[in-house]
């Protein structure tokens, strides 16, 4: 089927109280097995394409046209998305390439410079009909530092909301980007003020660190797109290194990267499960 747009995708999710998931694509491998374990669990998937990608790619074409070529051959619905470009050339290419959606993210600068840079290019986006993400502060994880304590006040989201005109608005509510494990804690009060005071889809970014019955509640509090990364480079090379130590003489690399590429795809279904809510609920506590 057709490519989708971020928005045909979010808004259903949003509308049954579940969450969209977006997963980070780092070469073909990824892409396929994203898709592969949306379409095990009869789910809508985006795929993400970042900066970092890009750069590892040499140009975003490449991957671009890859990523959307395995979207219109999916049986689920897919959207491709560019995942926190800090370039306008960046963004009018993905355009071109047939992506429906953007983030784009001047986090970087001082308030205020966010706030005209996201609207100009928000403008921009939305004459050609495409959905803009943005991120207010800037969560914490990017430079390497994994400390999550960044908050986004309630107010200034939905100030920054209506200035800007976008789509959906990436919050800092207790989570890292890049954490190699589970632990995080996300701020359950917080997410849920500032779903309060936002009218438009709040997305969390660094979700790799959040452990599962986490998600489900932060999605629960008002969480709407969760991005995923970390989490699958994380079984992806898991999966690589059983293998070569199960074979010793393996050389041929499409046999150690499937393996890689099934375990990806199993994560993605059990994560498009949790995501779902259907993750079981921790038992109520007997009445005293």
């Amino acid at each position: 089927m057709p490519a989708v747009g971020l928005g045909a995708i979010v808004r259903p999710a949003s509308a049954a109280g579940h969450a969209a998931a977006a997963f980070n694509v780092v070469g073909i491998e990824h892409a396929e097995a994203i898709v592969a374990g949306a379409e095990a669990a009869g789910a809508p998937v985006v795929l993400q394409i970042s900066e970092n990608c890009i750069a590892y790619h040499g140009a975003l074409r490449p991957i671009g046209q890859a990523a959307v070529a395995i979207a219109q051959s999916a049986t689920v619905p897919v959207a491709v998305h560019l995942d926190h470009a800090t370039s306008e050339d960046l963004v009018a290419e993905a355009d071109r390439l047939g992506f429906g959606s953007v983030m784009y993210d001047a986090s970087m600068l001082p308030y205020a410079q966010n706030v005209g840079a996201t609207a100009r290019i928000a403008a921009w986006c939305h004459d050609r009909g495409i959905w803009i993400e943005a991120e207010i502060g800037e969560v914490s994880g990017k430079d390497g530092v994994h400390a999550p304590d960044a908050r986004t006040r309630p107010q200034e989201a939905a100030d920054f909301a209506a200035a800007t005109g976008v789509d959906a608005l990436a919050v800092a509510v207790g989570s890292s980007h890049a954490m190699l494990t589970r632990d995080a804690v996300l701020d359950l009060e917080l997410i849920a003020a500032i779903h309060a005071a936002v009218s438009v889809p709040l997305v969390l970014h660094g979700s790799s660190g959040v452990p599962d019955e986490m998600l489900a509640a932060a999605v629960r509090a008002g969480l709407t797109k969760i991005n995923i990364a970390t989490q699958l480079n994380k079984v992806f090379t898991a999966a690589i290194r059983e293998y070569l130590a199960r074979d010793a003489a393996a050389a041929d690399p499409r046999r150690y990267v499937a393996a890689g590429r099934e375990a990806i795809a199993g994560e993605v279904t059990r994560l498009l499960g949790v995501l779902s809510l259907r993750y079981p609920r921790a038992p109520s506590p007997p009445p005293t």
